[in-house]
Order: C-alpha cells, then structure tokens, then sequence
C-alpha cells in the first residue's frame, strides 16, 4: 500500500459544512459521514488536528448579533465552536476514534486548555486533537486559529475543506469556463486576488512556509486523495 504523503496535517472544517441542507445546527448524517472520512486517514497513521469554525450556529443567534459589539459577537464565535468540537470528538467517539477537545478559552468543566506540549503528546499518541474557541482573541477567524495551530504543532499542510474542490480562475457558479488550480503560489494567489484564506492566515501560512491544501469535503473519498498526494483540490506553495 502506497504510503500517506503526509505525516501530520492541521484540517480546517467551516462549520457551515456541518448543516449538510439544513438551515443552520448541526446535520447527524453530515457528521457521521464526516467522521467516516476521518476515521478513514487516521486509519492511515496520519497524525491528524482539527479547527472548526462556528457558522452553523452562530448564523442561527446572528439577526440578533447585529449591532453588537464587535467583541462580544466573536466571543460568541468561539463558544459556538465549542459546541461543534464536542459534537465532532462524540461523533469520532462513537465512531471507535479518540479524540482530545482542547480549548483556547478556559472551560475546564467541559473541556480541557490549550497546551502545546499536550497537544503534541496526543497527536504522537495518535489521538485526533480538536482545537476549539479560535485563537482565543477576538478580531481572528479560525483560519486565523487553523493557520496558527497548524504552525505551533509543526503540521506539514493546512488543509481547508470547503464546498469547492479547489481554488478556480473564476467563481465556477457564475463563470462555466473557469477553470481549477492544481497548484498555485502563495505570489500568484495574492496578485490574482484569490480568495483561498482571510488575509491574516494566508499570511501567516505564507511566512511559515506552511502549504495550503483547499479541497471539497463533500466530495466522496477527497480527504484521503489529498493525503495520500493526489491531485485534489488546489496546493498553495511558496
């Protein structure tokens, strides 16, 4: 069997991908297939860390966020991230699969801090760790939050699932002829005005000379592709 193209990975999940088509919440069969997919690379022996984002639940209490301050609404982001990695780390753990929530935000009666020599214990022991509550500031996404983790954990690549596999020329909705980047330099995505991450990530990406993977995650089977080094998605490169 040919062997993983990498040994530790830092995958990025919007929490929008956790809805499926719902409206906003989390989607039992979205996670469960999600979690399938999971199980499938660590299976691999493939050192494996998560960030999650919080849209699916934020964008339930949003309407009622307008007009708040800034910080406050962000701290709100982070708790719903939370809530999504202890769904996730159950999800995996019905699943057969353990996994380790680790918090940048102190809750310690529901799930443990944020320690870097911890984290890298359970990733060494094969443990999937979920790094929740962003980076613990507000004024940072969890790209920002995956970006950071991913550089502190020595991952080799940042891989940001999204609903697009790849980074195209064009919006492919708008723009039948666009066509997808195997791979792309960190130079060109920025003079090309790609949107791949929020400026702060793909920065710090950039300056760590840490690559990014984007792929589709509702693609069936496209997580193992791109660790095992298929062409999948698009390879932002130094």
């Amino acid at each position: 069997m040919t062997k993983p193209a990498y040994k530790r990975v830092l995958l990025k999940l919007s929490g929008e991908a956790l809805m499926g088509d719902d409206a906003y919440g989390i989607n039992r069969a979205t996670i469960e297939r999600m979690v399938a997919d999971v199980a499938e690379v660590a299976n691999l022996g493939v050192e494996l860390a998560i960030v999650i984002g919080g849209g699916n639940i934020f964008r339930g209490v949003a309407p009622g966020a307008q007009g708040m301050d800034r910080s406050t609404a962000d701290y709100m982001g982070m708790l719903a991230t939370v809530m999504n990695s202890l769904a996730l780390a159950d999800a995996m753990r019905q699943a057969g699969i353990v996994a380790r929530v680790m918090s940048a935000i102190s809750i310690e009666q529901v799930v443990e801090p944020y320690v870097r020599p911890k984290a890298l214990q359970y990733l060494e022991e094969g443990k999937i760790v979920v790094f929740a509550a962003g980076t613990g500031n507000p004024f940072f996404t969890t790209d920002t939050a995956a970006a950071l983790r991913g550089a502190e954990i020595g991952a080799e690549i940042v891989l940001k699932a999204t609903k697009v596999d790849g980074v195209y020329t064009a919006d492919p909705k708008k723009d039948p002829s666009a066509t997808r980047y195997s791979t792309i330099t960190f130079d060109e995505a920025i003079s090309k005005h790609l949107q791949v991450m929020d400026a702060t990530a793909f920065s710090l990406c950039r300056d760590q000379k840490l690559p990014i993977k984007v792929f589709s995650i509702i693609k069936p089977g496209a997580f193992k592709r791109v660790v095992m080094g298929e062409d999948e998605g698009t390879l932002v490169h130094v």
